[in-house]
């Protein structure tokens, strides 16, 4: 194999490292991460439980060996993209998700202790497809502040 200085090969191949990679839109990410689950529809993945219960804090740490978010976290683009961890918090904020949505996602109270990745590859698609409704706005509140406090003076 011939040697070649980088500016000869940059020359050669039209390569220019001027060039910025897009980064993948919410939908692009949300998109690729059904995509996985869908390469092993049959897979059972592990759920999180009662992630309606956890305190803010707590259920942020949350993650579960072989999750839904464990597929995600094991593929390179998804990382390369930002993603850091398997955690509920960081799928969250990766994946620009809401408490409610993600917990449609990964809460045992929908399929018990694991879940079909087949399935959570159509949840993943019913939230890339939807507009959070009033309700789930509601909720997702509640789940993020808590019950509202009482002011009495």
């Amino acid at each position: 194999m011939k040697y070649e200085p980088r500016e000869r090969l940059q020359a050669v191949a039209g390569v220019h490292a001027d060039l910025q990679r897009r980064e993948m839109t919410r939908a692009e990410r949300l998109a690729r991460w059904a995509e996985l689950l869908d390469n092993t529809p049959d897979n059972r993945l592990s759920t999180l439980s009662e992630t309606e219960y956890q305190p803010a804090w707590a259920r942020d740490a949350m993650r579960s060996a072989g999750s839904p978010i464990t597929v995600a976290f094991g593929d390179a683009v998804l990382r390369a993209e930002g993603l850091q961890d398997d955690t509920y918090g960081e799928a969250k904020r990766f994946f620009e998700l809401t408490d409610w949505e993600l917990h449609q996602l990964v809460c045992s109270c929908h399929s018990g202790a694991t879940v079909r990745a087949e399935a959570a590859a159509r949840c993943v698609r019913e939230i890339l497809e939807s507009r959070p409704g009033l309700f789930a706005m509601l909720l997702n509140a509640l789940l993020i502040v808590g019950p509202p406090r009482s002011h009495i003076a």
